[in-house]
């Protein structure tokens, strides 16, 4: 009952987000999602449907999930999204606070060339 409450109140704090951005094909949203053991980020065209670029840790295994691994997939993205053209983004934290990792992530994509 208390887990159903959380993941509830954690969907309306996406939705709630949501509604306030969106990705264009000159400002697309540039999106991060945490899990337990790994880190995934993605810059979206919402007009379009289409993702511009994408990194998951996954594919790095030198990368966890912590502020470290944040830091240098924020660099990452920020990387990839300067090769096809992307220099302004719209962040979407996904419900999550800003702190920790998400801040970590936001960081290093700004300290890689991305205005947000």
């Amino acid at each position: 009952m208390k887990l159903e409450k959380k993941k509830t109140l954690a969907q309306k704090r996406r939705w709630r987000i949501r509604r306030k951005i969106k990705g264009t094909a000159e400002r697309p949203r540039l999106t991060v999602c945490c899990t337990n053991k790994n880190i995934h980020a993605q810059c979206i065209d919402d007009d379009a449907a289409v993702t511009k670029a994408a990194v998951s840790s996954i594919k790095m295994d030198d990368v966890k999930c912590n502020v470290a691994g944040a830091e240098v997939l924020g660099a990452k993205i920020a990387e990839i999204a300067k090769e096809n053209g992307i220099e302004s983004v719209v962040f979407d934290r996904a419900g999550r606070r800003y702190h920790g990792m998400i801040k970590a992530f936001a960081d290093a994509a700004r300290a890689g060339g991305l205005k947000f």
